[in-house]
């Protein structure tokens, strides 16, 4: 990056394995292209590099019951003592920094097939097999856009405090083991 030295870039804190298990699906690089091709790759150096952001986002919808300083220390655990130990607002900062465009481009990259087709076990007559998964629902911010956008909840009780944005996944799944 111009402008920044090489050992800022390169620090080897940031490297896989000391982000938890996410950079062994999502390699930096890959990260770094996709916050590049989007413009928000960071332009000076900064204690927390563009790409923590990403992985940081990520850790917080993979542990949704907890708190950001928390999802924080889950992933950046493995750096014990030196491990940075941002206040609660440079983490609303850095996740708000973020933009969805990186993560809508990352999610571009990685929402492929990962068996070719033709590959034994994936299809059944020629398709490809699949299962959807609608079990789970997002409690989002109760502002008027998302009110307007996703309505009111109804419970049993009354109506819910916040929007709820229900999820439904479509997974690819092998109907046998090759081999």
């Amino acid at each position: 990056m111009p402008g920044l030295p090489p050992s800022a870039v390169n620090d080897d804190r940031y490297l896989p394995g000391h982000l938890g298990a996410l950079t062994a699906y999502l390699p930096p690089e890959l990260v770094e292209a996709v916050l590049a091709e989007t413009g928000r790759l960071q332009q000076r150096l900064r204690l927390l590099p563009s790409r923590c952001d990403v992985y940081f986002v990520l850790a917080l919808c993979l542990f949704p019951q907890l708190g950001m300083a928390l999802v924080w220390e889950k992933l950046v655990h493995a750096w014990g003592l030196r491990a940075p130990r941002p206040t609660s607002a440079a983490l609303r900062q850095l996740r708000a920094r973020l933009s969805p465009a990186p993560l809508r481009a990352l999610f571009e990259v990685l929402a492929v097939p990962l068996a070719p087709a033709g590959t034994p076990g994936v299809g059944y007559r020629g398709l490809r097999t699949v299962a959807f998964d609608g079990c789970h629902s997002l409690h989002v911010p109760d502002t008027v856009d998302n009110r307007a956008w996703l309505g009111r909840v109804r419970t049993r009780l009354g109506w819910a405090g916040y929007p709820a944005l229900n999820v439904m996944t479509l997974s690819v799944f092998s109907v046998a083991s090759p081999g």
